[in-house]
């Protein structure tokens, strides 16, 4: 296959030394990206390796700027000028200012990804030096394996949280994290709802009271029951319909504590770019754990409410950053729209020496919650954990990739080994199945996910 016409025109002499290849035949540490940059003063581009992550904050202190992410829509157009679907990162081709990582200088040979085509562009080094010879030199970008996220020893998380505050805040390290934390306590609805799971003998009329009680739950429950998602015969007139007719028991207790956690903080003002928002990714967890769990052979399938829990709340942390370190909370926003490719947990772990994960889990223990929702939420990430109630951590985990790689903007995914289906006793083909119906349900998705901010 040939050079689209206008990378042969940026890439000028240099064309005929270029070799292309499949990109997955391209070694890992010579790909680059090319992020598209602005602010105030006006459009820039950074180069750096694909895999490293790009330390904005860093960049920002040394061009005395204060960059971020360009605009979706703004990329867009750009492309659409250059007429490619994506911008290999070659700053020619756009003519704006740059800015090159000097680790990149010293590698052998560089290869830039022409995206759609699927192929590299391969060249020495010395010669993407000549095409850059004027953009700026700057040390910005740092190595993943260099940023050791705690993803197994949750003994260490205390003091990791602990240093973290004390890092930011300054605030004098005291008995309780709550206090610590300066977090509201466990709100009355969930600490109600955490007593009834508990109770051998509760009954529906004990859960129809709980959320009776808090006039705003009621409203969302009754919303969520007569939305078209359950599609329910006749109107829904009362929580106990709800409860009885259309969601049944365990959903509407799990419902009612995700909303009453998730209301007990502040949704932040700041959020990154081109991710769907908090109770969106909610929903499409809490909806992924559902289908992952009932899909599980009935002798290995763990309990459906605390699955759609665990996915309910698996973002928790997220409010709790925003909360604990509202002035940085900015800097993992950008540094999230820069890397959109790097899992949050290396980002925030760069950042704040703090995972969301982990301080969501050690909230979680604090307030009582089922161990199951607290060790899924804590090893989300690792889907090599293999502990107590590891079932939970693993769908959750599996959910996301399968998310990501349909286009829901829920963060960074990964490839899913055959073995680990098989680990969890589903089937590839018939999951893959349950998931395209789900991804065209987003409609639906939203609407669910609009309730709960009602």
């Amino acid at each position: 296959m040939e050079l689209p016409v206008v990378v042969r025109q940026a890439l000028g002499e240099t064309a005929g030394e270029v070799s292309l290849r499949d990109v997955s035949q391209a070694r890992n540490d010579q790909l680059l990206r090319m992020v598209l940059l602005s602010d105030e003063q006006g459009n820039l581009q950074a180069v750096c390796r694909q895999d490293d992550l790009l330390d904005i904050n860093a960049l920002n202190k040394q061009l005395r700027r204060d960059l971020q992410v360009m605009k979706r829509r703004d990329q867009v157009r750009v492309q659409e000028r250059a007429g490619l679907a994506e911008l290999p990162a070659l700053p020619s081709l756009t003519g704006w200012p740059s800015v090159v990582d000097e680790r990149v200088d010293s590698l052998p040979a560089v290869a830039l990804s022409l995206g759609a085509q699927n192929l590299a562009m391969v060249m020495p080094a010395a010669d993407f030096r000549a095409l850059t010879a004027n953009a700026e030199r700057a040390a910005f970008a740092v190595a993943p394996e260099t940023i050791a996220v705690n993803l197994d020893r949750p003994e260490r998380d205390r003091d990791q949280l602990h240093s973290a505050i004390k890092k930011f805040t300054g605030l004098r390290i005291q008995q309780r994290l709550e206090d610590t934390l300066e977090l509201p306590p466990l709100p009355e609805t969930a600490q109600r709802i955490i007593h009834l799971r508990v109770n051998p003998n509760a009954v529906m009329g004990d859960l129809v009271d709980i959320v009776e009680s808090d006039p705003s739950l009621a409203a969302q429950v009754v919303s969520w029951a007569s939305s078209s998602f359950y599609a329910a015969a006749g109107q829904v007139k009362s929580v106990h319909d709800a409860v009885s007719r259309v969601l049944g028991f365990d959903l509407v207790m799990n419902l009612a504590m995700g909303l009453a956690l998730g209301r007990a903080l502040k949704q932040p003002q700041d959020h990154p770019e081109g991710y769907v928002d908090y109770w969106q990714q909610a929903i499409w967890q809490a909806q992924s754990a559902g289908i992952l769990a009932s899909m599980m052979p009935r002798n290995e399938r763990p309990a459906f409410g605390l699955a759609y829990l665990a996915g309910l709340l698996h973002n928790f942390g997220y409010l709790v950053l925003a909360q604990v370190f509202p002035p940085h909370f900015k800097l993992v926003c950008r540094s999230l729209e820069v890397n959109p490719g790097m899992d949050s947990s290396v980002t925030e772990h760069y950042l704040l020496g703090i995972t969301r994960e982990q301080i969501a889990a050690e909230l979680m223990q604090n307030w009582g919650m089922p161990d199951e929702v607290t060790l899924a939420i804590r090893y989300q990430k690792n889907p090599d954990y293999d502990g107590p109630h590891c079932v939970y951590s693993k769908l959750l985990w599996l959910g996301r990739q399968l998310l990501a790689t349909r286009g829901v903007a829920i963060g960074a995914g990964d490839e899913v080994p055959p073995a680990f289906y098989a680990s969890l006793g589903l089937d590839k083909a018939r999951v893959e199945e349950q998931f395209e119906e789900l991804v065209e349900n987003k409609a639906s998705i939203m609407a669910m996910a609009g309730m709960m901010t009602s």
